[in-house]
């Protein structure tokens, strides 16, 4: 395999306009390209390339209306990041107020396996997760101000302050061991039930670290389906072979997750700044139409009016 070799920024320019990009302003694409990296921009491309030769681009694509995907994607990221972070918070505040009304509010009483799923299937499992636990008290009991506050003043730290140093992943995962009636009762705050919510939290968790890592997420899909909700029959999505082609393990998808954890109004607020952004990627784009990057994010054309379906 021919290893890759090192570009300058005029030569990225070279290569981006092989490729028929038109690239009205170098200079300004060179200080875009050295701010965002020409790796990073490039990842937008797909979008704008040719559907009879995907190594070149539409006729007419502008070196603007790529970057303008790229910010628009920046500018989304940033939307369900911000809003994955309130569920995140939400969820861990749950489990943390379960967990230590029912079995003590020190670690050496909330992390006895026994308060978890007792099936031998997931002994181990149950293990793992109380040590990841316990190692995240002695390596980051000192490092934050609130764990070190209690274990320096009181020699512990309450469940409610460790899920602060806990991860998504871990609090997910924390969450598909619990016993089986803990479970239940912090689904049905969710208002759903504990098969779909432990598919749920893995998939938000693995958004959340796409989001944090600045990864690109308009076209994103995940590896797990949803299974059909309320949503998909009320908005009339389209099905393809029987199957919903839409909020299934794309953007909408999320976005339905997203619409069964947090208010109605926290919803509404999601629904209006993607409308926003998605307008000011409308007006900057030529050669394509947003359409097409709907239809990449899995989002319907009706996909606003999910922010008025009332959660029973």
């Amino acid at each position: 395999m021919k290893a890759k070799q090192f570009k300058t920024l005029d030569e990225q320019i070279e290569i981006l306009k092989y490729k028929g990009l038109v690239v009205n302003d170098e200079e300004y694409a060179k200080k875009v390209l050295l701010r965002e990296n020409y790796f990073f921009l490039s990842g937008y491309r797909h979008v704008f390339m040719r559907s009879d030769d995907p190594k070149r681009y539409i006729a007419g694509t502008t070196f603007e209306e790529l970057y303008s995907l790229f910010l628009f994607d920046r500018q989304f990221r940033n939307i369900i990041f911000k809003n994955l972070l309130i569920i995140e918070n939400n969820l861990k505040s749950i489990i943390s107020y379960r967990l230590s009304k029912k079995y003590g509010y020190k670690e050496h009483d909330y992390l006895k396996p026994k308060n978890f799923d007792t099936n031998p299937e997931k002994s181990r499992q149950v293990n793992d997760l109380i040590k990841k636990m316990k190692r995240q008290v002695r390596v980051n009991g000192r490092q934050h101000s609130a764990t070190m506050h209690y274990l320096s003043n009181y020699g512990y730290i309450p469940l409610w302050v460790l899920v602060k140093v806990l991860s998504f992943g871990i609090v997910s995962e924390l969450y598909s061991i619990l016993r089986i009636d803990d479970r239940i009762a912090i689904a049905e705050i969710y208002r759903t039930d504990i098969v779909t919510l432990s598919t749920y939290l893995p998939i938000l968790s693995n958004y959340r670290n796409l989001c944090a890592h600045e990864d690109i997420l308009y076209e994103n899909k995940t590896q797990k389906i949803i299974s059909n909700t309320i949503f998909h029959k009320l908005l009339n999505i389209e099905k393809v072979n029987d199957e919903y082609k839409y909020g299934k393990n794309d953007l909408f998808a999320l976005l339905i997750i997203m619409k069964q954890l947090l208010t109605n109004e926290e919803i509404k607020n999601i629904v209006i700044e993607i409308d926003r952004a998605l307008e000011n990627l409308d007006y900057n784009l030529h050669s394509i139409p947003i359409s097409k990057v709907l239809d990449r994010m899995g989002f319907p054309m009706n996909w606003k009016e999910i922010a008025n379906i009332e959660k029973e």
